[in-house]
């Protein structure tokens, strides 16, 4: 399922649920055909949230986490509702999740606050400033690009590399140069490993 910036693709059964209403600042879109899960904030993260009926009758919820393990089509997280009623079940169920599974579980208090990680969740995947995941690589400096090809050459350090670079400007006239001109630069052993490098 393609999930588009800035929404929430949530399942039909959390309409007009107290989790759906108290989600702000992003734009909902209910689905019935998600299967076992129940929130895409992205294309690639799908959230199951397992109530505190679910976590003290774990034997469904279990076998739902079990068949999309089977179908791995998406990273899965899911939020367990640890209150003072369901927290002695959740250690039991947080081994099967981690260990067995390899999901990520998270307990949270009730749905007000799992309306807000998953809004964060949405929020955090839409500015692309803020996600490491979607930032455009600036392109490579050229000057860098020269440098670092330049000290590949045995015994040619980054200093006399950017005194080269400084002088003759460009990897092709550090190869139309004579020895003579290197040496003028850098020395006289350095300059002959240059050449040598550059024309052996």
């Amino acid at each position: 399922m393609r999930v588009p910036c800035g929404h929430l693709v949530v399942s039909t059964k959390w309409r007009n649920s107290e989790l759906s209403n108290a989600i702000q600042g992003v734009r909902l879109v209910y689905e019935d055909k998600l299967g076992f899960i129940d929130f895409h904030p992205s294309t690639q993260i799908g959230v199951v949230y397992a109530t505190e009926a679910d976590l003290v009758s774990q034997a469904s919820l279990r076998r739902k986490l079990a068949k999309l393990r089977k179908a791995n089509q998406v990273q899965v997280l899911v939020l367990a509702e640890k209150t003072g009623t369901s927290g002695q079940y959740f250690l039991p169920l947080q081994k099967y999740v981690a260990l067995e599974l390899g999901f990520t579980i998270t307990p949270i208090p009730g749905q007000i606050e799992a309306a807000g990680i998953l809004t964060q969740m949405v929020l955090t995947e839409s500015k692309l400033e803020s996600n490491p995941f979607r930032k455009r690589r600036r392109p490579p400096n050229l000057d860098e690009m020269l440098l670092s090809t330049l000290q590949s050459i045995p015994k040619l350090g980054a200093v006399k590399a950017r005194k080269l670079l400084e002088r003759f400007k460009s990897l092709k006239a550090i190869q139309a140069a004579t020895v003579e001109e290197l040496t003028s630069v850098v020395g006289k052993a350095s300059a002959e490993n240059v050449w040598t490098f550059l024309y052996s």
